[in-house]
């Protein structure tokens, strides 16, 4: 399987993301859910952006290391923050657990996720071997 980053001249370029991604060939699409930054027990991590994005992303890791991933397979991330949320304190938490992968990426605010106190989600699509 080949994954190939579409970045386009005409269009602006960044390391944190890709215009697109295609996958060449993918043996097996992985459907991961949202996260959120909660535990093995399901108790929320912390009540800031930094901390919920790095257990979110952590979860997301664990996701795919257990179907045989990881975060180079990764073709598309959706991120839901609540209003009031840095894009850029989640940029700088999710480097530390995440690293530079681009990805193609969307980043969207919502009025409110699905459990209080839950201040970001993050889904992903992943093409595995």
């Amino acid at each position: 399987m080949e994954i190939i980053h579409i970045n386009p001249e005409t269009m602006h370029r960044s390391p944190a993301f890709s215009q697109g991604v295609m996958a060449v060939n993918p043996g097996r699409l992985l459907v991961i859910g949202g996260q959120n930054g909660v535990d093995a027990a399901g108790q929320l991590v912390g009540d800031d952006i930094r901390s919920q994005t790095k257990q979110a992303l952590q979860n997301l890791l664990t996701v795919l290391i257990a179907a045989g991933g990881t975060q180079e397979n990764v073709i598309k991330l959706t991120i839901y923050l609540t209003p009031g949320q840095s894009i850029q304190d989640g940029f700088q938490a999710s480097q530390e657990v995440w690293g530079m992968h681009a990805t193609a990426i969307s980043v969207v605010y919502v009025a409110a996720l699905g459990r209080p106190g839950v201040l970001v989600e993050i889904e992903a699509l992943a093409a595995l071997p």
